[in-house]
């Protein structure tokens, strides 16, 4: 980590101070209040979110960032990142005068690696050599320890804080990488998805010994977080689950001591991605019920990210404290609408290819208000990510968020 300059560090200065601006503009706070309402279940507009993820790489592109230091290169995406989605994407992001110093927590792996083939390029695909090639490999796995430099990370927090001090409170970013809670996702990485779904009829046993040793693993990393403190708590703008804002008073917990993060005070996420296209049944047994005790421990919990659950709301309806679902665009609108109701946050994922592939405004318009008017009742957020590029063309996030907007205002006013 460098240290930076005088002309440097005006110049981070200058972008905190533009963030705080943000931070304190009226319609902000009112933007925190809908978001609150929202995760309380209460009846607001439908809100809006825009992420464009790997789409970031053609709106600031790494080599647009200024210090050739990784660290400060971050420090400096993240506050420009925030200015360029106020002045582009005009969706419902609150913004809290804060910054999170992006803190290093890792685990030294369970044993094994799953090597990549191909895929060099982040836009491209790419598949992956399964280690656990035999069932007797399973002997193979440890338990994953955590990798964390605490110097280190104190280091970097103190040299942020005397950057952006009296511009923006700074913060460790704290643990808040470990999410989802996908033990599933790590044994099909490991395994591989084809010879995992034979695994589940030809030797279900070996499964759920695998899936039981990474579920216990798992538990010892979220307690280890906890006693070391690296929990953080993201009850404000952090984005949990599948998408959404953690914006809520029902976190931390009522005994919090305003210090020591614990798992009861923050937001859970638990998604099974990979094994989508499993029965009900298959999914309860080999998934569902070693991450149930995990997610016991958490605050709130969403669950679902990308995979169709419209046959299995019956079975994630048992994670306790559940209160966001995500409905991927391979789930059925009308089914999660009827099995979500008012009493989880209804979490819209249009598919992506509306703004990655070629951009319809008109078919993003009539998408938009067949959501509304099949999830009508429910509590509905709009979440467009996985938006891996928009073509160069960085004014479709702009229009997908102003159609968003427009449909609802709409829907709100008795139009349809």
């Amino acid at each position: 980590m460098k240290v930076l300059n005088s002309t440097e560090r005006d110049y981070l200065r200058g972008l905190g101070e533009q963030v705080a601006a943000i931070a304190h503009r009226p319609g902000m706070a009112e933007l925190r209040r809908l978001w609150m309402q929202h995760n309380h279940l209460e009846r607001v507009r439908p809100l809006v979110l825009c992420f464009p993820e790997g789409a970031w790489r053609e709106l600031m592109p790494e080599d647009s960032m200024t210090f050739g230091d990784p660290f400060w290169n971050e420090v400096e995406w993240l506050l420009r990142h925030i200015l360029y989605h106020f002045k582009h994407i005009p969706d419902d992001r609150a913004i809290e005068p804060v910054f999170r110093v992006p803190i290093k927590i890792e685990h030294g792996g369970w044993g094994v690696v799953a090597n990549r083939i191909g895929g060099q390029d982040p836009t491209h695909a790419w598949k992956w050599d399964p280690p656990l090639k035999n069932p007797d490999d399973l002997e193979k796995l440890h338990y994953a320890k955590l990798v964390y430099d605490e110097a280190d990370a104190r280091q970097k927090v103190e040299a942020v804080w005397e950057v952006l001090d009296g511009i923006l409170e700074v913060q460790p970013s704290g643990a808040n990488w470990f999410s989802p809670i996908s033990v599933i996702g790590m044994l099909a990485e490991m395994r591989g998805l084809d010879q995992l779904m034979l695994d589940f009829c030809d030797r279900p046993e070996w499964v759920h010994e695998a899936v039981r040793f990474l579920a216990e693993g798992t538990r010892r990393m979220i307690e280890d977080m906890e006693a070391r403190g690296l929990w953080a708590l993201n009850n404000r703008d952090q984005y949990v689950g599948s998408g959404g804002l953690g914006y809520t008073d029902e976190l931390p917990a009522a005994d919090f001591d305003g210090v020591h993060v614990r798992m009861q005070d923050r937001w859970g996420f638990a998604e099974a991605q990979e094994i989508s296209e499993v029965s009900p049944g298959m999914f309860e047994e080999f998934c569902l019920a070693y991450q149930l005790p995990l997610l016991e421990r958490f605050g709130l919990n969403c669950y679902n990210c990308c995979e169709d659950i419209t046959h299995k709301f019956k079975a994630i309806k048992k994670v306790p404290r559940l209160r966001r679902v995500s409905v991927s665009p391979f789930t059925d609108r009308e089914v999660a609408a009827e099995e979500l109701g008012g009493d989880y946050v209804y979490s819209w994922k249009p598919n992506p290819a509306m703004v990655s592939v070629d951009f319809d405004p008109d078919y993003v318009r009539a998408e938009v208000r067949k959501t509304l008017e099949i999830a009508r009742g429910c509590v509905v957020e709009m979440i467009l990510k996985d938006t891996h590029t928009i073509q160069n063309e960085p004014g479709r996030f702009t229009k997908w968020a102003e159609i968003c907007r427009e449909e609802i205002e709409r829907f709100e006013s008795g139009e349809f």
